[in-house]
């Protein structure tokens, strides 16, 4: 994918209006400080287009990111840090939930996991909930570039394990250092959920 244009689209908060899109969605979930903004950072060839924090849970709202004008990057907000309050956590919970019930154009979600570590209780939650709304998760292993090359392997079985993903089931390693699995996931997104067959 070539990167043309760019534009912050739409940003959706707890009471917001979420937008009748046209063109395809695809979603990105997470746990807090997973890497989310570094993936769509690196997916838009951009440095920091997308807004790293320090702070995790600082995403609150649903971005939409026009790429293009032939598709959206979603970023959801991020999930299981501790120091946001119960009620918070449940309004982002509804949120995302009618952004999947309520989207006629997403396409994909894809769920970011730390390799480094096997997947949590709310990491586990979270691939079981999306499959429960009718989709199934194409899983990101970021951070890839913080384990040695040979513990890759040893680590991928863990989080297949973790999750208790059937053999089908899409795990893309990826780093923001190094841009490993970022045109594997173009690739995906392309030929998938865009019917695009050019190389990228």
């Amino acid at each position: 994918m070539v990167i043309k244009n760019i534009q912050l689209e739409t940003v959706c908060g707890i009471t917001s209006t979420l937008p009748d899109n046209s063109l395809p969605e695809i979603a990105f979930a997470g746990k807090s400080n997973v890497g989310k903004s570094s993936l769509i950072n690196a997916l838009m060839n951009r440095k920091s287009y997308a807004r790293i924090s320090a702070t995790p849970g600082k995403t609150q709202t649903i971005n939409f990111y026009n790429i293009n004008d032939i598709l959206y990057l979603v970023d959801l907000p991020g999930y299981g840090y501790a120091k946001v309050s119960e009620k918070e956590k449940k309004e982002w919970g509804r949120l995302i939930e009618r952004y999947l019930h309520g989207s006629g154009q997403l396409k994909a979600v894809f769920l970011l996991i730390d390799i480094r570590h096997d997947p949590s209780a709310n990491d586990k939650l979270m691939y079981d909930w999306i499959v429960s709304q009718g989709y199934e998760p194409i899983i990101i292993a970021t951070k890839l570039d913080k384990i040695k090359r040979s513990q890759t392997a040893k680590q991928m079985k863990a989080l297949k394990q973790g999750l208790a993903l059937c053999s089908e089931t899409k795990v893309i390693p990826f780093s923001a250092v190094t841009k490993q699995g970022r045109d594997e996931i173009w690739e995906l997104v392309e030929k998938e959920y865009l019917n695009m067959e050019q190389e990228i």
